[in-house]
Formats: structure tokens, sequence, C-alpha cells
């Protein structure tokens, strides 16, 4: 397993020779192969770790480093790169606490991770998502209950991303009983604890190699170790505080996707001489490109201030932001570009149609544009951004 410390333009160098190793296999995954050989691919670049602190093995990258690696990473697969990011987003929050001084069972369970992941090269993935509420924390229906010294959880998950790939699953539960549905605690499930099942891979229409299915935990048994930083019911308040996890961990995955498609219709234009040489198709072509570079400057300028400010109402805010615009940019850019291509560029096999289907489901994860704006006019006419109830969690 590699753990090396490299610096920042080694790690992208390392994204981009494992993109071109991914793009081998994302047409085949796209249309219903084995994705397992991609996340192979991810787990032996050593990518796992890049987030992890030095001390731990890993390359401590910032938000912004992280989000210019999944974008690296999606120009080759935009698929296999979300699915990356599912990892992340189940262990980010815990490597921003990386020099944080913890209670003693937070710094068990970090260190846990931490050699589970540099050392034993496994992976995590985040299991938040249920029938009817989405990826939302409050309203859950998945409860968890204390027996003796450990947990017992039972529920369903809906979409989850890594089904039967990942070695384990963060997953979120209330209290069995509760009255509300504010005390949210996160558990770290096996693949293969007794009592966790998975359904049939979703048959979406892009995105197949995220492999998505649903997970029932039917009496899953825990030890008191597998409860996230050993504190429970605290998970929705860290998510109204520091939202840029859930919000825009995955966005470098779709800046990635459409840069993709701005690369594919680039090429495309310089190999075909008549389009070429039109300038209402160069025209064409540099307002694809300067719509990607606006909402690259927007998503950069957000994963900046998560790293100079993070939880702040300014970070949280342009998260929001740049989340609204890339799911309003990558799908027209994608139109743009079977218009500029023509028929010739939307053959079978060719990229663009993928990419096209890929990039409309930015605007499908959460947050969902009209929660990004409601997020926005509530945070610009002042409202209490921190407070649980402002917005629908």
């Amino acid at each position: 397993m590699n753990t090396s410390t490299t610096s920042e333009p080694s790690v992208l160098d390392l994204a981009r020779r494992t993109a071109e190793q991914l793009a081998e296999h994302a047409a085949a995954v796209d249309t219903g192969a084995d994705p397992r050989p991609s996340y192979q691919i991810i787990k032996d670049s050593g990518l796992l770790s890049v987030l992890l602190p030095r001390s731990a093995g890993g390359n401590a990258l910032s938000f912004t480093q992280y989000t210019k690696v999944l974008e690296e990473l999606a120009l080759g697969d935009g698929a296999a790169a979300l699915g990356f990011n599912m990892h992340n987003v189940a262990i980010g929050s815990l490597c921003e606490a990386a020099d944080a001084d913890l209670p003693k069972p937070a710094r068990r369970f970090r260190d846990w991770t931490f050699e589970e992941v540099a050392r034993n090269g496994r992976m995590f993935a985040s299991a938040t998502s249920e029938p009817g509420s989405g990826a939302k924390l409050r309203g859950l229906s998945t409860t968890y209950e204390r027996v003796g010294d450990g947990y017992v959880l039972h529920g369903r998950k809906s979409f989850v991303s890594l089904a039967g790939v990942a070695d384990y699953y963060v997953v979120a539960a209330v209290p069995e009983g509760a009255d509300g549905h504010d005390e949210v605690s996160h558990f770290v499930v096996a693949k293969d604890d007794p009592g966790v099942t998975f359904g049939d891979v979703w048959d979406g229409i892009a995105l197949r190699g995220t492999e998505t299915a649903s997970m029932t935990l039917n009496k899953v048994a825990l030890g008191e170790e597998r409860l996230f930083l050993g504190v429970d019911g605290v998970s929705l308040f860290k998510l109204v505080r520091e939202p840029h996890w859930m919000v825009a961990g995955y966005l470098g995955a779709y800046l990635g996707i459409a840069g993709a498609i701005v690369r594919y219709t680039t090429e495309f234009v310089a190999a075909a001489p008549g389009r070429r040489d039109s300038a209402v198709v160069r025209a064409e072509l540099a307002e694809l490109v300067v719509q990607l570079a606006a909402v690259r400057s927007l998503t950069y300028t957000a994963a900046g201030l998560v790293d100079e400010q993070r939880g702040s109402l300014a970070a949280n805010t342009a998260v929001h932001a740049a989340k609204y615009l890339l799911g309003e940019v990558a799908p027209r850019l994608a139109v743009s570009a079977a218009r500029i291509c023509g028929s010739a560029g939307m053959r079978q096999g060719a990229p663009l149609g993928r990419l096209m289907r890929e990039s409309a489901f930015c605007a499908v994860m959460p947050a969902k544009p009209n929660e990004c704006l409601e997020y926005i006019g509530k945070a610009t006419l002042g409202f209490n951004m921190f407070h649980a109830h402002t917005v629908e969690w």
C-alpha cells in the first residue's frame, strides 16, 4: 500500500495517471461491466489516503487540493470519481479534526480509522439516504438502541454508493423511540457485519459505476467503538455548522465531467477542418470555455473559503452557490457540445453521450437547486443559518 506523503503537484500527477487508467474502463462500466476493477485501480494508487494527515501516512490535502484531485479523476471517469468521493465524504470531517485535542474514545476512533485506510487499504462510504427523505438527516427512519456495551441498528438505506465495494459504511441513525429527530448519530458498519445486506444495483441512465444500491440493517450489533468519534446525538448540529462535505464534497467530480465535455468538444472541432475554420463554431466553443472557467473559479473560491474559514457563513453560502451554478452549467455545456459536434460526435461509443447523461445528475444530487437557492436567499436576508431548523436538513 502506497502511503507516501507527496506534494500537491505530485498528487495531481498521480490523479492524472490514475484517471488515464480509469478512462480505459469507463465506457464498459457505463454499459454494465463490473466497476470493481476501477476501484481496485484507485486503491492500488494510494489515493485513499489523500485527506489523512501526514503523521498517519496521508497527504493532508486541503479541501481545495482535494477538489482538484477529484476533478482530475473525473476527467477520466466521472462515475469512479464520484464513488471515490463517497469514501472521502465518510472520513472528511474526521481528517479535518486530525490535529484536534479530542477525548480519548474519539482519539481511539480516529486512530483506528486512519490505520484502516492508510495501512490496511480499507475503503469507506456514506450511508445516509433513505426512501422518502433522501439525504436529509432530519426525518431518518433508521434507528439505534443501546444494548449492553454496544448498539443495535435497524433500518433501510437507499442509494448507497459503493454498495458491497467499500469495506465500511458510515450510517446515520436516530435513537429508538426518540420524540424528535435532531439527535442524529453516525456508526461505522462493516459490509460483512451480520444483518447487513444490499439490494440490486440501481438501474440508472448514468453513473452505473458508482455501484449504488439499497442497504438493509437487520438487528446489526455493533460495539461502542463503532460509534463515530465516540459521541452520539450531534451529527445534525455538525452538518448545520459545516455542510461542505454534504453539499460540495463531490463538486470536483462534476467539474471534471464538465471539463471532459469541453475537452472532447475541443478535440472534435480541432480534428474537423470545416468546423475549426468556422467563426460561428469557434465562438460557440469559446462560450463553453468561458462558462467552464467561470464555474471552476467559483468552485475553487468556495473550496478556498472552506479551507480558510471552515464553518463560516461566507464559506457555507459559497459552497451552495457553487453547487447551484455547476448544476446549471454542466448539463448546459453538454447540450451545447452536442450542437457543436453534431451527429458525428453523438455516435454510439463516443463519450459525449455518456458525459451528457452524467452531467444531468449534478442537479439531482444534494443539495438540489431549490435547496441551494433557499440557503443563499435566507443567508442574504439575515436568517440564522446556524439554527438547526432554518434549513430543512
